[in-house]
């Protein structure tokens, strides 16, 4: 296999020093508070990472879709009991249906390859139909949970190992707005979902992505024991940061009025509060 680098900008310098990556990531404020070891290949791309939204019109290799699959199959699986699939778009009309289903999103039809990550159980219940037994334990909560976490952690080793060779992604949880109408043009059996699609492709260097900061870790890494009296203050903190972010992005909402737009209201939701019945329709019937 022969994987095809691309230089493209969301590359991270092998220069660039964990201080700058870490500025770039928390605020320069933020991040004069924290030290870290000099960063490797891995974490140079991990703390480097960005949503890349607008691509080159050059194909991705086939090579390169073989090295994100392995990926991929490389992260952790709860018992191996591997419970995921991902199907490679990249016919044009197909994306853009796929596209019109996930919030009528551009880059969705722009990005060379897009990625639907699944969760699979057709496959054992292929596997536990040919040996005559029951598959009843995969009908509960707890196995869509470990199913969703087993393709979360897939996709990201995929995500990491696209940046890697020089590629740019952005997942898209839009996927969701319509489950059944996807599972449709996907041509998916009873009990598999589709849990997100990942963009994939060559950067355009005429329209860069940036690093979005994030929360100050003390909003997210406790010392033994969960502390609530940091949330506010930390928020407090983000607020400035992220607004100056979004300010020069030419967006107009602060982090607070993304979460409560988001998350305020049903409506915000996008149609994805009918997950438990779309499940159910899809094979999963949560018990």
């Amino acid at each position: 296999m022969t994987a095809v680098h691309d230089t493209a900008a969301s590359t991270p310098a092998p220069t660039t020093s964990a201080a700058d990556l870490l500025a770039e990531r928390y605020g320069a404020a933020h991040a004069a508070e924290l030290s870290g070891p000099e960063p490797g290949e891995v974490l140079r791309h991990q703390l480097a990472h960005r949503s890349v939204r607008a691509f080159r019109s050059e194909p991705v290799s086939e090579d390169a879709v073989t090295a994100i699959v392995a990926a991929a199959q490389s992260a952790p699986s709860s018992s191996n009991l591997q419970t995921w699939s991902v199907v490679v778009v990249r016919d044009r009309e197909h994306k853009s249906r796929l596209a019109t289903l996930a919030g009528d999103q551009e880059f969705i039809r722009e990005a060379p390859v897009f990625l639907v990550w699944l969760v699979d159980f057709a496959r054992l219940d292929q596997l536990a139909g040919q040996h005559g037994h029951g598959l009843d334990g995969a009908d509960y909560v707890e196995s869509a949970v470990q199913g969703f976490v087993d393709v979360g952690l897939a996709a990201q080793n995929g995500s990491l190992a696209a940046e890697s060779l020089g590629l740019g992604t952005v997942f898209v949880g839009a996927i969701r707005n319509n489950p059944e109408q996807v599972a449709d043009e996907l041509g998916l059996p009873p009990r598999v979902v589709a849990a997100f699609g990942l963009a994939v492709g060559h950067p355009d260097p005429e329209r860069p992505a940036r690093i979005k900061p994030r929360l100050p870790q003390d909003a997210v890494a406790h010392p033994e024991r969960y502390r609530s009296d940091t949330q506010l203050p930390a928020i407090g903190e983000y607020e400035t940061t992220i607004g100056a972010f979004y300010e020069s992005e030419g967006l107009a909402h602060s982090w607070k009025e993304r979460v409560l737009a988001r998350l305020g209201t049903v409506a915000g939701l996008k149609g994805r509060d009918r997950a438990r019945e779309s499940l159910r329709n899809l094979g999963f019937p949560l018990r």
